[in-house]
């Protein structure tokens, strides 16, 4: 595998091959019927889902008030009812109205609602305000048509999924299998208990967080032979394999030679920093794929949601963002990498976390991406801000929220 500068991919090319493997593992993954009243929210579709009717499946009033033909002129005659939701709509007649609640439906020939404040009755007539047909009408249809496709088999379902699918009626859908994913760290100094895995429960949370299963499988000194066997016996027992460390080309490093020795490399290193040693590797002879995350634990969270993360909830790009001004300079010392670039928010004030004008002093003007990636501290940013350039203060930037990420 060419270690060289070229070699890297851009993240935009990366996260493509996480979703190819995605893709590859979807085609040939069971699938359970969900309730979407027990756990479907955080699951991936496994089948389209149509709507099987109109909705709303009549006209339907919007506010209190009167259901009206809008061309029909004042004075109108009120009739002596009222429809509320749960009610099956009186025929009217031209020239007639009649009292209405808020998600009734309305009569046929009615276009329009004369909400209760514009409203005059006087003598059994209503007397109001002009109104446009449609006004306070949800028209039939005007949501959703009978037939529409609404959801793709690959989409994870979200919380306010739900409100859609409940309101087609529909009840149960097609969902893939969760993943499992093994995760085992490297190196001598983890194995041996002198240096804290601070890696693996993070990207448990993580991968939990995105809708699947973990299990921390702990850890392998720097050996090859034993880092090989070892990932291939995760390999075997889950879906997916994540090794935290040894993914840079030290002379210790055998995660990555493991990976090509184990299935096909995919990829190994991306122009991000911190987290650029990321590698991802399909390992066909144990049906299983794997990533391997550099050790530094915030370059490890770093790259884990912008390029592993794709696999585990489908391709969400682009990433929700908020805006702000960075408050201080920040230089970027080598071109040609996207840098994450962590900031604190105060209202639309965005500080870069480790800037010496920061709580945390890591640089003064010069971005140390490697120096902040092993920063514990740095995890208390808000965020983080994507530049391939120089940042000025007062400039505009655009920073993505960690809770979108998880």
């Amino acid at each position: 595998m060419s270690h060289d500068h070229e070699s890297m991919l851009w993240r935009a090319d990366a996260v493509e091959e996480v979703t190819d493997l995605l893709e590859r593992e979807l085609s040939t993954r069971g699938t359970v019927e969900m309730s979407i009243e027990d756990g479907a929210a955080g699951r991936t579709l496994a089948e389209p889902v149509t709507a099987p009717r109109d909705v709303p499946a009549h006209d339907h009033a919007t506010m209190d008030g009167f259901a009206v033909d809008a061309r029909d002129p004042y004075p109108l005659t009120v009739r002596d009812e009222e429809i509320f939701p749960e009610d099956q709509p009186p025929s009217i007649a031209a020239g007639e109205t009649v009292r209405i609640a808020t998600g009734a439906p309305l009569p046929e020939r009615a276009n329009a609602v004369l909400k209760v404040e514009e409203a005059t009755v006087e003598g059994g007539e209503l007397t109001g305000s002009a109104l446009e047909p449609g006004t306070y009408a949800y028209e039939r249809g005007s949501n959703v048509s009978a037939g529409e496709t609404l959801f793709r088999p690959g989409e994870r379902l979200s919380a306010k999924d739900l409100i859609l699918l409940r309101d087609l009626g529909i009840e149960r859908v097609a969902v893939y299998e969760r993943f499992s994913a093994g995760l085992l760290a490297t190196g001598s100094e983890i194995h041996e208990g002198v240096t804290a895995d601070l890696d693996s429960p993070m990207l448990a949370a993580l991968v939990r967080s995105w809708g699947h299963s973990a299990t921390i499988a702990g850890t392998v000194p720097d050996e090859y032979d034993r880092t090989e066997q070892r990932i291939a016996e995760l390999a075997d027992e889950h879906d997916v394999v994540i090794t935290t460390g040894g993914t840079s080309v030290g002379e210790k490093d055998y995660v990555v030679r493991a990976l090509e020795s184990l299935g096909e490399l995919r990829f190994h290193r991306v122009r991000i920093r911190p987290g650029k040693p990321i590698a991802a590797a399909q390992l066909p002879d144990h049906d299983a794929v794997a990533f391997a995350v550099p050790g530094k634990p915030v370059g490890a969270h770093t790259v884990a949601t912008l390029v592993m993360r794709p696999f585990f909830v489908g391709d969400v790009d682009p990433l929700p963002t908020r805006g702000a001004t960075v408050t201080s300079d920040v230089g970027i010392g080598t071109p040609g990498f996207e840098y994450a670039v962590p900031v604190t928010l105060d209202g639309e004030r965005a500080t870069p976390l480790g800037h010496v004008d920061s709580p945390l002093q890591v640089y003064d003007e010069t971005f140390d991406p490697s120096v902040l990636s092993s920063s514990t501290r740095a995890t208390r940013a808000d965020g983080f801000v994507i530049t391939e350039s120089d940042l000025s203060a007062g400039e505009s930037v655009r920073v993505i929220p960690y809770p979108v990420l998880e």
